[in-house]
């Protein structure tokens, strides 16, 4: 089950960057943000799949929401200019940006590729 961070939630789960200048990732579980909002098109074609891949993943990672027309602060703290935005935040090393309504496929291999990678 995908969850919706607030700015807490995400300084608590995720980078606490009130903080930290350097990312430092402070979860448990490596991590996909989705930034996106209500009125986004592409955004709604993406939430099922993550919600599949969150079940599929269940315990290996996390999926996090962040909607950028509430959490305007978030969204500018991480430069997001066009939305669906995904931060894929493996447990080590520096997060990686992807830009747009990937497919199930691709977000299987960057999981596999950034997050899970040993």
């Amino acid at each position: 089950m995908t969850e919706i961070l607030s700015k807490q939630t995400f300084l608590a789960k995720v980078f606490n960057y009130e903080e930290n200048k350097d990312w430092k990732f402070e979860g448990d579980l490596p991590c996909i943000i989705d930034f996106y909002a209500d009125w986004c098109q592409p955004c709604k074609q993406v939430a099922p799949i993550l919600e599949e891949l969150s079940d599929e993943y269940a315990g290996k990672i996390n999926i996090y929401k962040v909607n950028t027309e509430v959490e305007q602060e978030l969204a500018g703290a991480f430069g997001i200019k066009s939305i669906p935005s995904m931060l894929f935040c493996p447990k080590e090393g520096q997060p990686q940006m992807a830009v747009g309504a990937l497919p199930k496929e691709s977000l299987v291999q960057a999981i596999n590729d950034v997050l899970l990678a040993k």
